[in-house]
């Protein structure tokens, strides 16, 4: 039995308004073979991962710019447990310094990709890491 096709959510958590980053990164999911739910911009935590558990997705790419990583980053994953959805994957991106990975890892982020990582990269390690939920 062949399994369902992967379901990616990418949203922009908080005040963030620049979402080019987030678009290029939600197309090379569609152009993988992903289907893919993006949120838009202005998205508050809770509504990230309202819309992740009602599109029963696999995996929630975020991207952030604004500063505001470790705050945000932290709180959708807090909200995912507290929801009993913690096997949906989180992973982010942005301008996130290497000093902050490390706590966002232990908050439960399981990747963060930094200015300059390659789309295929950041495809490839979703394929890697993401299996569809049944």
């Amino acid at each position: 039995m062949a399994s369902r096709t992967l379901r990616v959510l990418v949203g922009k958590p908080g005040l963030d308004g620049h979402d080019r980053g987030a678009k290029i990164i939600a197309r090379a999911f569609r152009d993988a073979g992903f289907e893919v739910i993006y949120t838009g911009l202005h998205q508050t935590p809770e509504q990230i991962v309202s819309a992740a558990i009602q599109e029963d997705v696999d995996c929630v790419g975020l991207s952030i710019l604004s500063g505001a990583h470790n705050t945000l980053l932290p709180r959708i994953c807090q909200l995912f447990k507290e929801k009993n959805a913690d096997d949906i994957k989180v992973f982010g991106g942005g301008v996130i310094p290497e000093d902050d990975i490390p706590g966002l890892k232990a908050a439960g982020i399981c990747e963060i990709f930094t200015p300059g990582t390659s789309t295929d990269d950041i495809v490839s390690w979703v394929k890697d890491n993401v299996i569809p939920r049944a």
